[in-house]
């Protein structure tokens, strides 16, 4: 099992006074140090005030936050948790990948998804309505960019037009599928090297336009057969990267209890197909945050 630090995102909305004294690249270094193998950023750059005040968060631009992490890291892959590919022209995109995983000499994961928040969309002038859509013709445009090709299709087909510098990873770097739907199971099987699914309850699943996953048993099922359709197509089993259940623990009653909750399960998850568990603390300040490193280390990461 590998684990993932996710930036504390309710950080963001305090970040001056939240950091003290530190630094971004601070906390990525200290995440590499205590043995996590992955540090991630989500993504939502003018979400709605409705969603901020029934939930939401805001968030740093994932390119330059884990930019600013790479400089100050040398191991840890950095991780896009997940850049919603209808944002933004892939081209842009593929363009920040690209420089991201040159920069970090390869050590870009790009998480990715078609994204929920309509609200964000309008405001951005983005296409909502066609999202799965341009998703699915956007890592294809993307993933031609990284080769050095030209990509064809109906909606971003371009000839005549070239991108340097090529990401160091040939090909282009990892790319999850996030969601719980059919539609990004099937990604994650047809065009994807990882999947994100959601812990979420059927209340938070109407919110997130995705399907609702409240259990151990329907995560194992749906990665076995996620699995079994990528044999079929002879690709090997696929990284699968999930918030475990016990983060509403960690929510409700602290890092010790969230530990103490976590450490006997890591074997169920490793038995149901997960390969990496992703850990959002919920620290209050950098001081704290490094308290809560030093439980997480000790307790889960080099148990």
């Amino acid at each position: 099992m590998k684990f993932n630090l996710m930036f504390p995102m309710r950080a963001v909305k305090h970040y001056a006074e939240w950091i003290e004294e530190g630094s971004l690249g601070e906390v990525a270094r200290r995440a590499e140090e205590a043995g996590f193998e992955g540090f991630s950023m989500s993504e939502h750059p003018y979400p709605d005030r409705e969603w901020l005040a029934d939930g939401g968060h805001h968030a740093f631009d994932p390119f330059v936050s884990l930019a600013i992490a790479a400089e100050a890291t040398e191991r840890i892959r950095l991780i896009t948790y997940l850049m919603v590919v209808g944002y933004r022209n892939p081209y842009l995109g593929g363009k920040a990948v690209a420089s991201l995983d040159t920069l970090s000499n390869g050590r870009l994961t790009v998480g990715v998804g078609a994204g929920y928040l309509k609200s964000e969309f309008d405001a951005l002038g983005a296409d909502f309505a066609n999202r799965g859509r341009k998703l699915d013709e956007g890592i294809a445009a993307m993933r031609a960019m990284w080769r050095g090709e030209e990509h064809d299709g109906p909606e971003f087909g371009r000839s005549g037009h070239a991108s340097l510098p090529l990401p160091t990873t040939p090909g282009g770097p990892p790319i999850w599928v996030g969601g719980n739907s059919k539609a990004a199971r099937r990604r994650a099987v047809e065009i994807g090297d990882g999947w994100m699914p959601i812990a979420q309850s059927a209340e938070m699943a109407a919110i997130t336009r995705t399907p609702a996953l409240d259990g151990i048993d329907p995560l194992a099922a749906q990665i076995a057969d996620l699995n079994t359709r990528r044999a079929d197509r002879g690709a090997p089993p696929c990284d699968v990267v999930f918030a475990p259940f016990e983060a509403r623990i960690l929510r409700r009653d602290g890092i010790e209890a969230f530990v103490e909750a976590l450490a006997p399960a890591i074997g169920e998850y490793e038995a149901a197909g997960v390969t990496w568990l992703t850990i959002e603390p919920t620290s209050r300040s950098l001081s704290r945050f490094r308290e809560d490193l030093s439980v997480l280390r000790d307790g889960l990461v080099r148990r």
